[in-house]
């Protein structure tokens, strides 16, 4: 109990911090765009890292060279925790949106940072406004060079394993030829969901899977793309759980 009332406090402090941060963020990016993105990007990730710290997660990072530093690109991983994003956010090189569903839009200031990030909030009830969601993540990968990233599971997976993609939730690389890094994450719903509401010091581990460039692939491989990239995820997931 004590690791979670530790990260309740940091969280309060966080958002009392958070109000004056908003306007220096503003300031800084009426002067320049990139350096309030990039501020923006490790003030958030450098929060995440303190919560990883209190809650006492240690994580193996696997494959982060495969991330390539020159482009965007679509991270699409499996989903068992809150903490997927925290811990996979923590570690990500340069700017990328989120793709969460839109009731998260609606929390105040956690709402301000996600549209600082360029986070995208989707809603799958409307298909009209999901498309709006996509066609913005397609705009934010071609033209301002961000990347995304996806749970495409549609919900955090209570079962082991993962569940089957959503269809069309890879279309962010489809449609922006941007290439795919499967990530994979073992044992982070042992941090909290799994003995809610106790947070429990986890080994989890983390994989960032080798590039996918869909150009390169066979027509069947790209016919099936969501099932082609869950298998990558898949192998990843099964493989790390011998990993300590």
């Amino acid at each position: 109990m004590i690791r979670l009332i530790l990260i309740a406090i940091f969280l309060l402090i966080y958002i009392i911090i958070s109000i004056p941060m908003f306007a220096i963020e503003y300031l800084i990016g009426k002067i320049n765009k990139r350096a309030k993105d990039i501020s923006s990007l490790r003030f958030v990730q450098g929060a995440f890292k303190c919560i990883l710290f209190l809650a006492g997660v240690r994580t193996t990072v696997i494959g982060k060279e495969n991330i390539p530093k020159d482009e965007p690109v679509l991270y699409v991983g499996n989903h068992r925790s809150y903490f997927d994003i925290v811990i996979a956010y923590s570690m990500l090189p340069d700017i990328t949106g989120f793709v969460a569903k839109k009731e998260i839009g609606k929390v105040p200031l956690l709402r301000v940072w996600m549209r600082y990030l360029y986070c995208l909030f989707l809603d799958r009830e409307n298909i009209k406004e999901g498309l709006k969601t996509i066609l913005q993540g397609i705009d934010y990968i071609k033209n301002d060079g961000i990347s995304i990233f996806i749970f495409p599971e549609g919900t955090r997976n209570k079962e082991e394993g993962i569940l089957p993609f959503k269809e069309g939730s890879l279309k962010f690389a489809e449609k922006s030829g941007c290439k795919i890094i499967p990530v994979a994450q073992n044992n982070t719903r042992d941090v909290f969901e799994a003995h809610f509401p106790f947070i429990k010091s986890t080994k989890t581990v983390i994989e960032f899977g080798e590039p996918i460039d869909i150009k390169e692939l066979t027509k069947e491989e790209k016919k099936f793309l969501g099932a082609y990239t869950r298998d990558k995820i898949l192998a990843m997931y099964e493989k790390n759980k011998e990993v300590k």
